[in-house]
């Protein structure tokens, strides 16, 4: 039987379920963590922001933030 239970990750790795009134059964699980990693919005959004930011529009409108040549 397939069972869902949240659980709490301390800060060296344990496991700790929540609201569970008895320990875990020994055997193997598959963990989710919810937690995005920071960068994973930026990341997710970089192709479509790329369409934008490779047109020449863009280099001209940049322009005077580039160093003098």
């Amino acid at each position: 039987m397939l069972q869902t239970i949240e659980v709490e990750i301390d800060a060296q790795g344990q496991v700790h379920p929540v609201g569970l009134n008895k320990p875990l059964p020994p055997g193997r699980a598959l963990l989710t963590l919810l937690t995005p990693p920071a960068n994973e919005e930026a990341l997710l959004s970089e192709s479509a922001l790329a369409e934008d930011w490779l047109k020449p529009e863009e280099d001209v409108a940049w322009a005077y933030l580039q160093p003098v040549r």
